[in-house]
């Protein structure tokens, strides 16, 4: 059974970084593994909604027609909508898979790179959450000199460990974010077409907005992904390597002490560095995690609706109740299949909204003009 563990908030890493090292607090947004899990209680969908378990199992996708409403804006593809069938059974909280049917849509080709976000940036004066010292009215315990800005930045250990201790590659670093993704000394010169990372969803959101734009929904994001290949494994198919190629930046090797890249890159890739899909949608799998509007809920496939499913009212994370998440999507540089198998199209990942790390970005959407 495959399921997600441990994915955590920021506060509780700075209250780790910042106070007794010794205690194990809570990361931010982290690589689920291949372990055993409790499955989720027993529910019944809709009855507007059809699953796998049902007879209508077999009714077919549909994909509306192909024909964009208009000019494509800049640096954006369309998206045609249809039926299809969202979600990956093997996975805990991607049960059940169903059929949903969603609107067409634009949707930038590629994720936001560190060039584009620099020019939002400029034109507004924005800061990331990553960027600000955290308050010391959240913080009331720590002294106001420890409380520093920075991220979460993976760090590989020397040797093997246990795949279910994630403090033993992730670090909280002060000065790191988006333009400084190891840490205050690295910087993005040379860089500026990887995608931008250390970016919560507070900053995803903020780009989307003064670009007129939004973040996708959780059911456009995994229709845009599978790129009309219907309940496939992967974005492109059913092979991990059709040909022994690589179709995405992920990790090759024993993680997370050595990555072989085989794939030709050892964190983030330049974006359209893999071919696209059929949507002209490049890097749908691995390389970065994407935000999504929708907030996260682990049963939320047993009573969405069946057109353009906007995503639970209200987050609730059994793992972390206290902790209001939203949906990530497409997994990262850090997947493996051994690891983590979340660059599958129908899985899921999770982050708590004021969370930045070194493996997370984004992409936008538009509606078309009515």
């Amino acid at each position: 059974m495959l399921t997600v563990v441990g994915v955590f908030g920021l506060g509780a890493w700075q209250n780790r970084s910042m106070t007794a090292e010794s205690e194990a607090q809570p990361v931010a947004s982290v690589e689920p593994t291949r372990v055993e899990s409790p499955a989720l209680p027993s529910q019944a969908p809709t009855a507007d909604r059809k699953t796998a378990a049902d007879k209508s199992a077999d009714e077919p996708q549909h994909i509306n027609a192909a024909d964009p409403p208009g000019p494509a804006p800049e640096g954006m593809v369309w998206v045609p909508g249809g039926r299809y069938w969202m979600g990956d059974n093997e996975f805990s909280d991607a049960r059940p898979e169903h059929l949903v049917e969603v609107d067409g849509f634009w949707m930038d080709q590629h994720e936001v790179t560190n060039a584009e976000f620099a020019e939002f940036v400029e034109a507004t004066g924005y800061r990331t959450v990553a960027e600000i010292p955290p308050s010391p009215d959240d913080f009331p315990t720590v002294p106001p000199a420890d409380l520093k800005a920075g991220s979460i930045v993976f760090t590989p250990p020397e040797h093997p460990v246990p795949l279910t201790n994630h403090f033993a590659w992730w670090s909280y670093v002060p000065g790191a974010d988006w333009r400084h993704p190891e840490g205050p000394e690295s910087t993005i010169e040379g860089r500026e077409d990887h995608p931008a990372v250390h970016i919560s969803f507070k900053d995803a959101q903020a780009y989307a907005d003064w670009a007129g734009k939004r973040l996708p929904t959780e059911a456009e994001w995994e229709f845009a992904a599978r790129g009309g290949l219907d309940r496939q494994p992967f974005c492109w198919g059913e092979e991990l390597q059709p040909g022994d190629d690589w179709l995405a930046n992920i990790w090759q090797g024993n993680f997370p002490t050595e990555n072989t890249e085989s794939d030709g890159y050892r964190t983030t890739a330049p974006v359209e560095s893999f071919e696209p899909n059929a949507y002209g949608l490049h890097e749908m799998a691995g390389n970065v995690w994407e935000w999504c509007a929708d907030w996260y809920r682990p049963d939320y496939y047993y009573h969405s609706p069946a057109k353009n499913p906007p995503g639970p009212k209200t987050s609730h994370d059994p793992q972390e109740p206290g902790l209001p998440k939203r949906v990530q999507r497409g997994g990262s540089f850090m997947c493996s299949d051994l690891y983590c198998v979340r660059y599958r199209p129908g899985t899921r990942g999770k982050g708590e909204v004021t969370s930045a790390a070194g493996h997370v970005g984004f992409r936008c959407v538009k509606s078309p003009e009515k």
